[in-house]
């Protein structure tokens, strides 16, 4: 019995080693690790250059259907700190997420600690929504979310440093929000409507006081595609409210408004904002403040009264 015993135990070894050759410990993980590129942007402006910082979703990525490699797979476990959205942002990336907090990754999921709201309308009413970020206020939040979390797992940062550079960082998102608030109001509020191509700019309308009519895509996702009655219904919504204009994300094609214009004879405007992914530098939203103005002048130039 006992001989049986030494065998199987003898037999486990080379598993046990293979498996913690595999797995980081706390003193062999270095840098963050940040999903979404506008997330990388808050945590770079954070951080200072003084860790490593590596940013998985490329410029103009899709945080919806982004799928990471086997390389970006392997950092996520390797790192001292994982910064994610969550709230169903990353779903091509969460199992790989869950699989690095397992093995004792430390973790922020910015989104579910800024008084996250949920979506309310269609399909998706009742699920959170995670596009937190068009709310500078929120965002103001998440970066000394951000500072308290790299001060507390990184190791070689000067906590007084991290501290100075959210603080610098944070003004300019505050001041940000001072802005949109003194162009918004030049918007009547009757006119504070919003049709998109999907449900993203939930948070601002809650901030600013928009109501947002309805989505082309009816989803907080842009995975998801709408049915012929899904625009029949928002172009009833648009004509009944005298909504002007439809904002659909930069990145995405114009055929589904374009489709809807089509069926109902609506003359309406498509305006691009950037939603979801950060541009190239000089692509208009190559920062995170400067994807935020962009949106900002975009939606009151076109609402404002002329």
């Amino acid at each position: 019995m006992v001989a049986a015993l030494s065998r199987r135990a003898l037999v486990s070894l080379p598993a046990l080693a293979a498996l913690s050759a595999c797995t980081a410990t706390g003193s062999d993980r270095s840098g963050i690790v940040v999903t979404t590129n506008i997330l990388g942007d808050l945590v770079r402006n954070v951080v200072g250059g003084r860790t490593e910082v590596t940013v998985l979703m490329a410029a103009g990525a899709d945080p919806h259907s982004f799928g990471v490699s086997a390389q970006q797979a392997a950092s996520l476990e390797r790192a001292e700190l994982l910064v994610h959205n969550g709230l169903g942002l990353e779903e091509g990336v969460l199992s790989h997420i869950e699989a690095a907090v397992a093995t004792g990754v430390p973790d922020l999921a910015v989104g579910e600690r800024v008084d996250p709201i949920d979506y309310t309308a269609d399909e998706t009413a009742g699920q959170p929504d995670p596009h937190f970020w068009t709310d500078p206020v929120r965002v103001s939040e998440a970066v000394d979310l951000i500072a308290d979390k790299v001060i507390e797992h990184v190791a070689g940062v000067d906590a007084d440093e991290v501290r100075a550079s959210a603080d610098a960082y944070r003004s300019q998102v505050d001041e940000l929000h001072a802005d949109a608030v003194a162009a918004f109001e030049q918007i009547p509020p009757e006119h504070r409507k919003l049709v998109t191509n999907h449900h993203v700019f939930g948070y601002l309308a809650q901030r600013y006081g928009f109501e947002v009519i309805g989505a082309v895509i009816p989803s907080g996702t842009t995975l998801a595609s709408p049915s012929g009655s899904d625009l029949k219904d928002l172009a009833d919504a648009v004509a009944a409210s005298g909504v002007p204009v439809v904002f659909a994300d930069s990145s995405q094609p114009e055929r589904l408004i374009e489709a809807m214009a089509e069926e109902t004879g609506l003359d309406i405007a498509i305006v691009p904002l950037f939603t979801e992914s950060l541009t190239e530098p000089g692509g208009g939203a190559g920062t995170y403040l400067e994807m935020a103005a962009a949106n900002t002048a975009a939606i009151a130039e076109h609402l404002a009264p002329q």
